[in-house]
């Protein structure tokens, strides 16, 4: 009996993962890049800096770490002219990648700006 009171959180837990919010996966220095570069587009201001936390914080509250990063290197290596570029920009599975990245970028916009 006291094995199965101690295995019901377990369980719990992994019928319900948990979010990218809860996890709290981001590395500060990745937030904070994030930030930098949205101020720099969007003004070096009071507002901009809290539009663009807020706007990592939703992103953070739909992605986990590693899928924003997946969907950051297709958008940076995307852009390359050439091969590589051309590579990502039809390969499937990055193209889900910056979909998704594009998505929660989206929800972002709509919410903090």
């Amino acid at each position: 009996m006291t094995a199965l009171r101690l295995s019901l959180p377990l369980l719990a837990a992994l019928a319900h993962p948990a979010s990218a919010g809860e996890l709290n996966d981001y590395p500060t220095s990745a937030r904070a890049d994030y930030v930098f570069a949205c101020m720099k587009t969007n003004g070096e201001t009071r507002i901009a800096l809290e539009q663009c936390s807020c706007s990592i914080d939703v992103i953070a509250s739909i992605l986990p770490y590693d899928r924003y990063v997946a969907g950051s290197t297709v958008a940076s290596v995307s852009q390359q002219p050439g091969q590589i570029g051309n590579m990502m920009r039809n390969v499937t599975t990055a193209r889900d990648a910056l979909a998704e990245l594009r998505r929660a970028q989206a929800e972002a916009q709509v919410r903090c700006f």
